[in-house]
C-alpha cells in the first residue's frame, strides 16, 4: 500500500497539470515502515525526452540521484517515481513496464483536458513482465 499526504499530492496534480498535454514525472519520497509506504514529498523532475512528450516522458539519471540523494540527507527513501497520462487512463503501459524498476512504486495521474481525473499505482516484479496494482490512498479533497 501507498499512501501520499495532501502536500506531496498537490505538487503531482499541479506538476501533471502544468505540463500538459506532455506527460510529466518525478519522484516520490518518503517513508517505509512495514507494508506501508507514506509519500511525505514530491519532487517535479523535468520530462527529459527527446521525442514526443505527450506519448512519453524520460528522466535523467543524474536527477534521480539527485532525489535520491536528497532524500537521504533528510532521513528519507526514494519511494518510487510518478508520472502522468494525459487524455488517457491511468495504466501503466509497456513502455512504463520496460523501463521500470522492482524495487519502485508507479504512480500514473490521469489528465483529461488539463484537469487531473484519476490516479493508479502498480508494481512492476523483477522481471519486468507484468506490474500488479498497488493500493492508493490520496486525499480526495
Amino acid at each position: 500500500m501507498i499512501e501520499i499526504e495532501a502536500s506531496p499530492w498537490r505538487t503531482m496534480v499541479a506538476h501533471a497539470e502544468r505540463t500538459y498535454p506532455n506527460e510529466c514525472c518525478g519522484a516520490m519520497l518518503g517513508r517505509v515502515v512495514e507494508d506501508k509506504k507514506l509519500v511525505t514529498d514530491a519532487v517535479p523532475l523535468d520530462n527529459a525526452f527527446k521525442g514526443e512528450q505527450a506519448e512519453r516522458y524520460e528522466l535523467r539519471p543524474e536527477d534521480l540521484l539527485a532525489a535520491d540523494r536528497a532524500a537521504r540527507d533528510r532521513g528519507l527513501d526514494l519511494i518510487g517515481i510518478f508520472h502522468s497520462h494525459p487524455d488517457c487512463d491511468a495504466y501503466f503501459s509497456e513502455t512504463d513496464l520496460k523501463n521500470s524498476c522492482p524495487w519502485y512504486s508507479f504512480v500514473v495521474l490521469s489528465v483529461k483536458n488539463n484537469k487531473f481525473d484519476h490516479a493508479n499505482s502498480f508494481l512492476p516484479d523483477i522481471e519486468q513482465t507484468r506490474a500488479d496494482t498497488e493500493e492508493l490512498i490520496w486525499p480526495k479533497s
